[in-house]
């Protein structure tokens, strides 16, 4: 059976510009085209959050529209480092911050509305992954341990690993205080001289730090061996806090909706 790519002009998604190996499939929603009501409007897929679950189970089933046959599988995100490696048969609501296949049509699926979703798959697009990482679960571990649940998977290097960074909460936003600079320095994989650069001072706010949380996964990635990176740079466009009308945002506006990242086999 044929399985379709998603449609990459679907108003639902964000533009990825990501080259997938054959056979592997991604995609970013948005907030526009679903049904939920303000203040979850209007494509919300997270179902702790206050939204009407009817609403929630309409938009799952837009998602899985998108999907080519693939079904998505939700984890419970728990702010952690644990990976769990996902078949035809896992149930949704694993806890973990992570999740990883080699199944065909079983779609690692990550929800987020300021934290950093990462996707992966080697090269020979044989294992993808998905990873949620807040600063706890980044500082902690979570790419690493996906990384190296990908590697082991596909017995590859992290250098034949191809990894996407979606939409967070930007360098400009993030605002953080001495303890979260402190967790990364003391967890630097490099010269912690080089972590300290994600962090600027606030204009305004002593003891304040904005903090560049993607510009600090590319840091551990590339230490990693990583070489091939795509997405977010960094940059405003990539922003949750400053598109409030394609993107949820936690920090924007406290009750919100969620978004979703999947990668899959065909």
């Amino acid at each position: 059976m044929n399985h379709a790519a998603p449609n990459p002009s679907s108003p639902l998604l964000w533009p990825m510009h990501w080259a997938l190996p054959e056979g592997v499939s991604a995609l970013c929603t948005t907030r526009v085209g679903g049904v939920s009501q303000a203040p979850f409007d209007a494509l919300n897929f997270g179902d702790h959050v206050g939204d009407d679950p009817q609403a929630v189970a309409r938009n799952r089933a837009l998602l899985q529209a998108e999907l080519g046959g693939a079904r998505p599988v939700i984890l419970k995100q728990v702010h952690g480092v644990d990976v769990v490696a996902l078949s035809t048969s896992s149930n949704e609501g694993a806890a973990a911050d992570a999740g990883v296949t080699t199944a065909p049509l079983v779609a690692c699926t990550i929800m987020v509305a300021d934290c950093l979703p990462l996707l992966l798959t080697d090269d020979a697009g044989r294992v993808v992954a998905a990873a949620h990482a807040g600063w706890r679960g980044l500082a902690g571990g979570v790419v690493e341990n996906t990384m190296r649940a990908v590697c082991a998977a596909a017995g590859v290097s992290p250098a034949q690993v191809r990894v996407w960074l979606g939409p967070c909460i930007g360098p400009e936003a993030f605002e953080v205080g001495d303890e979260v600079r402190e967790a990364f320095i003391s967890t630097s994989p490099s010269d912690a001289s080089l972590t300290m650069r994600y962090f600027k001072p606030h204009p305004t706010h002593r003891h304040k730090w904005l903090a560049d949380l993607a510009g600090l996964a590319r840091l551990r990635l590339h230490a990693l061996g990583v070489t091939s990176l795509s997405g977010n740079d960094s940059s405003l466009e990539w922003c949750t806090v400053s598109q409030p009308s394609r993107l949820f945002s936690y920090r924007r506006d406290g009750v919100t909706g969620r978004f979703a990242v999947c990668i899959w086999r065909r």
